[in-house]
């Protein structure tokens, strides 16, 4: 709704007020914090040169102080970073809101707060009162705040775009999906990182974002739903939210390097810092130090989609959840096994066998097995009166050289396919093969919870706050592996299974996960798509049999196209690069995507490649293999495949990721008629 003239004048001069004092607190704390630089410099010099002449408790109180004034500085540095980020567009959104006993207040909305003698000219997003702009339309509207439940009435819900301290556009209008400031997001050009949805976030994203009833959140999102930006949002409301929670204490894993580096930017666009992100494959490499390295989950796939893997059949029984089980009889059966051979001599005295397995089955049975050497030994140490030291490890050395079962991972894992526990469920006895310098990737998860099993899973401490993406493609096993050594943090999971591109394993349903983590665990669903147009939706709904949303962006009456002919590839390409800022040529698998690179790098200027371990990519013009394509969107996709490849009812699941991938215009190459 437009604005009156009147109100147009009033707009201007609270965005001039609100700049100004926006300059005014950054001139301020630029003094502020260069002082006191200045003034901790000063205090670690006298400390330096005067040590001796300054006594223990003056000493004491001074740096005491000065480690205050350090935090406090930092605390003035981080906001200054802030209002840094607002300078030039303070704020996105407005709203009045009138409680059931008090006056109207008009409620300004951006990054972060902005007052003045304690009235407040801009709200932190994450702030309670901030919630109504994203739940609530005209009308009762209520909000939790730390008081308790507020309830009032809404009188206005107002968007700005403000460049350059310069009102732009503003209107009025109720809470819709379809409403102007995300027509206009979603009609844009995707760019290079992926960017903040602050000012564009729905209410069932906000519903996510804001959740902190449950310690744990698994997400089903359709494509295009905002998965990951939910993610990242949620993740700076919990630091803002939660005391003592630092962007050091959460940990994103993430589908690839490429991803990583493509959402980096929209924590430090919120104004937080980033925080710890890898792979499950890098996070695993810490814990199979046994092997020189781990095939990654695209070299996994790569080795399904070139059929260059012998025996699928096994592959999908080490992924399965009757895994898990074998595994954990194996244990036991070892831990039958496992016996002291003989008494253990020492310098004064004989320890007996007898007592050694008392306390190996007995005393310490609640411990993984082969940590209880280590309570053993202390135990004896205390026992004979010899000190912990050089004693312990002795101890630690003779206890192993007499057990019957040796402390050898890699053999423990082989000889699990020949053990009672593995033939029951499988059928019959299986002989592994185990490559000395690389463990397939289905092995390693496999060896990593065995040895956890084993040894004990490491805890950590530091990480509270675990994010999962694409989390359909991570089995039960990898759950319960992250879950014991991560058992106090909080855990945000996001996935959907309708793009699953492991084609060992599928959840029907990702709500199978809550009985992983704990009862205080919740599902929810995104069933709204905003990424493509009504015609791309339409084509990918019939890949699998879906019924998406199709109505969320405006339609570009763009049709989808088949094409057959790879002559017409380099015209088309051409054509989709003076249209869009990113175009993508997606195809099935990685031999294809060098093949294809190889025939046009001379022809097409600026085409790049895609490699997994690369952390930047052109995403103006790249050829990629459908598996590194996950979780990226591009203006344009040319979805390729050679004529004797095409798509086949198994890959449909794959194919409906790459077309995915597309925001306004989808090229089909070779595409499977029907699945």
């Amino acid at each position: 709704m437009a604005l009156s003239d009147r109100e147009i004048k009033l707009e201007n001069n609270y965005l001039r007020n609100t700049s100004k004092e926006i300059s005014k607190k950054l001139d301020i704390l630029q003094k502020e914090i260069h002082v006191k630089q200045e003034e901790i410099t000063e205090f670690k010099k006298i400390l330096w040169e005067d040590k001796g002449s300054i006594d223990s408790v003056e000493m004491k109180t001074g740096l005491m102080s000065s480690q205050m004034d350090a935090n406090f500085m930092l605390m003035k540095m981080e906001y200054y970073k802030k209002l840094l980020k607002i300078q030039y567009a303070p704020y996105f959104g407005r709203i009045d809101f009138k409680e059931k006993e008090g006056k109207t207040k008009c409620i300004y909305i951006g990054l972060t707060n902005v007052e003045n003698n304690l009235n407040y000219l801009i709200y932190d997003w994450r702030s309670p009162i901030a919630s109504l702009f994203y739940d609530y339309g005209i009308g009762p509207a209520m909000y939790e705040s730390p008081d308790g439940k507020i309830e009032g009435y809404m009188s206005l819900r107002r968007q700005y775009k403000i460049e350059n301290r310069k009102l732009i556009r503003v209107f009025d209008n109720d809470l819709n999906v379809v409403d102007e400031c995300l027509q206009e997001v979603l009609s844009s050009s995707s760019s290079e990182k992926m960017k903040n949805i602050v000012n564009t976030i729905q209410g069932e994203q906000n519903e996510i974002i804001r959740n902190i009833s449950n310690k744990h959140l698994i997400v089903q999102g359709i494509a295009g739903s905002g998965k990951t930006s939910v993610a990242l949002h949620r993740i700076a409301f919990l630091l803002y939210k939660i005391k003592n929670l630092k962007s050091s204490n959460v940990l994103i894993f993430s589908p690839n390097n490429v991803f990583q580096e493509y959402i980096s930017n929209v924590l430090p666009e919120l104004g937080e810092d980033n925080t710890m992100n890898t792979t499950f494959h890098d996070f695993a490499r810490s814990y199979a130090k046994e092997f020189k390295s781990i095939e990654t989950f695209a070299e996994f796939i790569e080795r399904f989609y070139t059929a260059m893997e012998s025996n699928p059949e096994v592959v999908a029984f080490k992924l399965s959840n009757k895994m898990i089980l074998v595994i954990e009889n194996y244990y036991k059966e070892i831990e039958n096994k496992i016996n002291i051979t003989n008494d253990l001599e020492t310098r004064f005295d004989s320890i007996e066998k007898s007592y050694l397995n008392y306390l190996l089955k007995d005393r310490f049975n609640k411990l993984p097995l082969f940590s209880r050497i280590e309570k053993m030994a202390e135990h004896l140490c205390d026992k004979t009166g010899i000190s912990y030291g050089k004693g312990k490890r002795s101890f630690i050395k003779k206890i192993k050289e007499l057990l019957n079962i040796k402390q050898d991972f890699k053999k423990l894992y082989q000889d699990l396919y020949k053990s009672d526990s593995f033939k029951k469920a499988y059928g019959k006895e299986y002989c592994l093969k185990l490559n000395v310098k690389k463990i397939n990737y289905e092995d390693a998860l496999c060896f990593i919870y065995l040895k956890g099993l084993l040894n004990g899973f490491p805890y950590s401490n530091l990480i509270k706050h675990i994010v999962i993406d694409e989390a359909q493609d991570y089995n039960e096993m990898q759950y319960i592996i992250l879950k014991k050594i991560f058992k106090n943090a909080s855990f945000t999971i996001l996935g959907d299974v309708n793009q699953t591109i492991n084609p060992y394993q599928k959840y029907e349903t990702l709500d199978v996960l809550t009985k992983i983590l704990d009862q205080n665990s919740k599902y929810v669903e995104l069933t709204k798509t905003y990424r493509s147009s009504k015609e791309i939706i339409e084509y990918t709904n019939k890949i699998l049999g879906l019924n998406h949303i199709s109505s969320i962006r405006k339609p570009n009456n763009v049709p989808v196209k088949f094409k057959d002919d790879i002559n017409e590839l380099k015209d088309d390409i051409l054509e989709l690069k003076n249209k869009y800022n990113s175009v993508a040529v997606i195809t099935k698998n990685k031999e294809e995507s060098i093949k294809l690179y190889n025939k046009l790098k001379e022809e097409i200027k600026d085409i790049s490649i895609m490699e997994e371990n690369e952390k930047k990519f052109n995403k103006n013009l790249v050829i990629v293999p459908s598996y590194l394509s996950k979780g990226l969107e591009f203006d344009s996709v040319i979805s390729y495949t050679d004529k004797d490849n095409i798509y086949t009812k198994d890959e449909r699941y794959l194919f409906y990721v790459v077309c995915t991938r597309c925001q306004h215009e989808l090229i089909v190459y070779n595409g499977p008629s029907s699945f």
